[in-house]
């Protein structure tokens, strides 16, 4: 199974740690808000620390905007718990970091390495109805930016508020949108 844009996300039941505690965490769970499900490939390495850290730093901002962040890696709950324990960065986390040991989560949206048992490095933005609204999947080596993640909600945000407009490219929030028509045909 390969997620797409407007596809529903799958049902799943998980562990996640958050803010000290095991929490049960399933697809219900996310129906009736936004979220975010940040796949990275394993605890305890070196680009997911910074991308999570990134999203750390952003998720008060995302709360703000009815938005709730999953984590997802392969590793187990208890894993997520000592790299929150053992490092100063990953210990600013206030979200969810599910552990899909089982791998469904992970093969669900449809980025689970074949061979590997770890998640690629990719973002799905899902909306209240639990449909895929955007996605992104990066290289192992490239990095993303939270603070491009935040704009792309804000667009999917407007988006779903305001039927019958678009968001250009760059389009940042209080900036002006697009009416599609075909008076706009060969003059943008």
């Amino acid at each position: 199974m390969t997620a797409k844009v407007n596809s529903k996300i799958l049902p799943f039941n998980a562990t996640a740690f958050r803010q000290g505690e095991f929490v049960e965490v399933s697809e219900a769970d996310v129906l009736g808000k936004w979220a975010i499900f940040f796949f990275y490939p394993a605890d305890f390495t070196f680009v997911c620390p910074t991308e999570l850290g990134d999203l750390a730093e952003h998720y008060e901002e995302l709360q703000k905007l009815g938005v709730e962040v999953y984590s997802v890696s392969t590793d187990t709950h208890f894993t997520h718990k000592a790299w929150h324990d053992s490092s100063d960065t990953i210990g600013k986390i206030n979200y969810f970091m599910l552990g899909d040991q089982t791998g469904t989560i992970t093969n669900n949206f449809g980025v689970m390495r074949e061979g590997q048992g770890l998640a690629d490095r990719a973002t799905f933005l899902v909306d209240p109805e639990g449909v895929i609204q955007a996605m992104e999947v990066t290289a192992e080596g490239i990095g993303r930016d939270a603070e491009d993640l935040l704009r792309k909600v804000k667009a999917a945000q407007y988006v779903a508020a305001h039927p019958g407009e678009v968001c250009p490219a760059k389009w940042k929030e209080g900036e002006e949108t697009l009416a599609p028509s075909l008076d706009l045909v060969g003059k943008i």
